[in-house]
């Protein structure tokens, strides 16, 4: 399906930025084709897209996974609108089960090894929030951050998949 065809606003989004890792990125596919959700892969990208790794870590849903590659979180913020994204960091002050999720809205995560960039982290304001985690662990696996998040999302606008 093209992008064209798509309604950004009856989906939720998927926003890596500067995914490090493709076997990360092919679960989170998979997540997303689960849920119904489309990805976004900010680049630079630390692979190839049709990397096996993803195919593997994606196993057969990645046929059926919609997504894009873009230059910037800003040409998604254009997309979807800067007020639909949340962005998921563990230096937020609010936890993301207090987040409002709505159809439409794009959930936002950095690399696997250095997150978000400061310089967008500083424009989210309450719109920045972060999954709880006892001070022993630094973060989370990228993929099992992603199903938190969009599980959530999808509760929020009352579950119903498929």
């Amino acid at each position: 399906m093209s992008d064209s065809a798509l309604d950004f606003s009856r989906m939720f989004h998927v926003v890596l930025v500067a995914p490090e890792i493709a076997g990360n990125t092919g679960a989170v596919g998979r997540t997303c084709v689960a849920v119904g959700a489309m990805l976004w892969l900010v680049r630079p990208l630390g692979f190839i897209i049709d990397d096996r790794r993803i195919r593997r870590a994606g196993l057969d849903y990645w046929e059926h996974l919609q997504y894009r590659v873009v230059d910037s979180v800003d040409e998604v913020a254009e997309a979807l609108g800067r007020d639909r994204l949340w962005s998921f960091s563990t230096k937020a002050s609010r936890i993301y089960t207090e987040a409002s999720f709505r159809l439409g809205d794009g959930l936002v995560f950095g690399s696997e090894s250095r997150g978000l960039p400061q310089s967008w982290i500083e424009r989210q304001g309450d719109r920045l929030v972060r999954i709880p985690i006892r001070p022993e662990a630094r973060s989370l696996n990228l993929a099992n951050s992603v199903s938190i998040g969009l599980y959530e999302a999808a509760r929020q606008a009352g579950g119903d998949l498929g």
